[in-house]
């Protein structure tokens, strides 16, 4: 099994690619650093909870693997991450502006591929009528829609980031995750560079808090491209009905299980039904 997501138990290591990082400015002046590698149709890798690109070798690997099946790969650095610039608080809205500037440096309009919740930042990005082509997810980890937790839970890690409480910010925001990843996580080197951005931990939570406040149809059932929700062989129990809803809720939009365990995927098996999903939505 390839590493998919660094972002839980591990590697937590510290890796850079080989790639030149290009900038580009956010609407507010926020400075976004970025690879683009490849030729072709383009995608936007958008990442979740504590994935940058010096701290995500799963995603460095996914996209030079795409890049070698004919796309143009925009991996970046979010907000307050790697070294993307911006200052607390951060925001859904100012994370959409980001990628709104990608899809311009890209050459005007992209795909998205959205990791746990990236992907619910990817579908509000859909939704908010930017030049999506293609939306791809991976698990997003969405509670049921009107269930209040998931602003409650917001609520809380913004008390946590305006506390200035690193260790406590990551704590809360793994707290329903399984037990021996945060185990793992703090026991890991990679610790501090978990905790270090914690505060753009923010938009992540908001991303879905908002995907819970109103009836996935009404949230997303306009989105007019095509839309893919993929789960791993393996995953967590809450992860195929989340898909499912995805799925209810756009027209058109499909559910493929590749495989894959405990959040994180198998990259050649990934990358064979996603590079064919990206290519044929840009015919």
């Amino acid at each position: 099994m390839r590493e998919g997501i660094s972002a839980d138990p591990g590697p937590f290591d510290h890796v850079y690619g080989a790639h030149m990082t290009e900038f580009v400015t956010s609407g507010d002046g926020t400075r976004i650093a970025y690879d683009l590698e490849g030729e072709g149709p383009a995608v936007i890798l958008v990442a979740g909870a504590f994935q940058f690109r010096a701290f995500d070798p799963g995603s460095r690997a996914l996209a030079s693997a795409l890049a070698a099946r004919g796309l143009t790969v925009v991996n970046y650095d979010r907000r307050g991450r790697g070294e993307s610039g911006g200052e607390p608080p951060f925001t859904l809205d100012a994370e959409i502006d980001a990628i709104s500037a990608l899809m311009d440096a890209a050459g005007g309009r992209a795909a998205l591929f959205g990791t746990s919740s990236g992907g619910a930042i990817s579908l509000a990005a859909a939704a908010a009528g930017l030049p999506v082509t293609a939306v791809a997810v991976w698990e997003v980890p969405l509670g049921p829609a009107g269930n209040p937790h998931a602003a409650q839970f917001l609520e809380g890690l913004r008390e946590r980031i305006r506390a200035g409480d690193k260790d406590a910010t990551v704590e809360y925001f793994m707290k329903d995750m399984p037990p021996e990843w945060l185990a793992g996580a703090k026991a890991s080197p990679g610790w501090p560079m978990m905790t270090g951005p914690s505060a753009a931990l923010e938009p992540d939570s908001e991303s879905l808090a908002v995907a819970a406040s109103a009836p996935r149809a009404q949230l997303w059932g306009r989105i007019g491209v095509p839309v893919l929700a993929l789960v791993g062989s393996e995953t967590l129990d809450f992860f195929g009905p989340a898909a499912d809803e995805i799925v209810a809720a756009i027209p058109g939009a499909r559910r493929v299980e590749v495989p894959g365990k405990d959040h994180r995927w198998d990259l050649d098996a990934l990358v064979d039904v996603l590079a064919e999903f990206l290519l044929a939505s840009a015919r």
